[in-house]
C-alpha cells in the first residue's frame, strides 16, 4: 500500500485507481476541515478537488522538466487571482497540494496517511489551548479622522496614556478630498472594559469625527 503503483508507464487502470483514491480522500478530508475552518462552501469543494488535480499534473509531467516549469507557471498565476485568505485556508490547501504530489508520485497510501492524519491532527489542536495567551492583550488597529486643522501630534497622549498599555505610529494620510487626516494606531488597551470610554474622550479632542477601534492584522493595516 506503501509502495509506488505506477510503473516505468502509467497505465489506465492506475491512474483511474489514483483518481479514485485523491477525490474520495480529498472530499474526507474537505469534510473534516469544515469542521473547524471557516470559510465558503465552494471553498471546500476547491479544497476537495486539488488532491487529486496537482496529482494528475504530476503524474502526466512525469520528469518532463520543460513541462513542470511551464505547469509550474501556470500554477504561480493562480496567486495573483486570489484574495489572501486566512491562516486556516492557507494551510488547508497546503495539505491538499502536498498530498496531490504524493498521489501523483503513485504513493496512494502515504497521501491519504497525509490527509486524513494532518486533517485529525489540526482537529485535536483546535480544541487544546496550547497558544491560548489569556494575559497577552490583543493588538488592535486604531484609526482616528481629524481636521486639517487639528495638530495630531501630542493632542491625543494624554488620552493615550490613560487608556493604552503599547502604542505604535502606523502611518497618516489624507483623507476627505484633503480636508481631513486618517491617522493610524497600533494599541493594547489597559482595561478592554475602558473601550467606550476610551473612544468617547477621542472624539471629545477630534470633533466628533470618525474613530474606529479594530482587529490588527498585517494585511489590514492598509490606511
Amino acid at each position: 500500500m506503501f509502495d509506488s503503483i505506477y510503473s516505468s508507464t502509467v497505465t489506465p487502470s492506475q491512474f483511474f485507481l489514483m483518481t479514485a483514491v485523491a477525490l474520495v480522500t480529498g472530499f474526507l478530508y474537505s469534510w473534516i476541515m469544515s469542521f473547524r475552518v471557516r470559510s465558503t462552501r465552494r471553498f471546500f469543494i476547491v479544497t476537495a478537488l486539488i488532491p487529486f488535480v496537482v496529482a494528475a499534473v504530476i503524474t502526466f509531467v512525469n520528469g518532463n522538466i520543460g513541462a513542470g516549469v511551464a505547469i509550474g507557471g501556470a500554477f504561480s498565476l493562480i496567486r495573483f487571482r486570489s484574495a489572501q485568505g486566512s491562516a486556516d485556508e492557507i494551510a488547508a490547501i497546503l495539505v491538499a497540494m502536498g498530498s496531490g504530489i504524493t498521489f501523483g508520485m503513485g504513493y496512494i497510501g502515504y497521501g491519504i496517511v497525509i490527509l486524513i492524519a494532518l486533517a485529525m491532527l489540526f482537529l485535536l489542536l483546535s480544541f487544546v489551548p496550547l497558544f491560548d495567551h489569556k494575559n497577552m492583550a490583543a493588538d488592535q488597529l486604531l484609526r482616528i479622522t481629524i481636521p486639517e486643522s487639528l495638530e495630531y501630534n501630542g493632542t491625543f497622549d494624554d488620552i493615550f496614556a490613560r487608556y493604552l498599555k503599547s502604542i505604535e505610529n502606523a502611518g497618516v494620510k489624507t483623507t476627505g478630498m484633503g480636508s481631513m487626516f486618517r491617522i493610524s494606531y497600533k494599541v493594547q488597551l489597559k482595561n478592554p472594559a475602558e473601550e467606550k470610554a476610551f473612544i468617547d474622550e477621542l472624539r471629545t479632542k477630534n470633533g466628533n469625527l470618525e474613530v474606529a477601534l479594530l482587529p490588527y492584522t498585517e494585511t489590514q493595516n492598509q490606511l
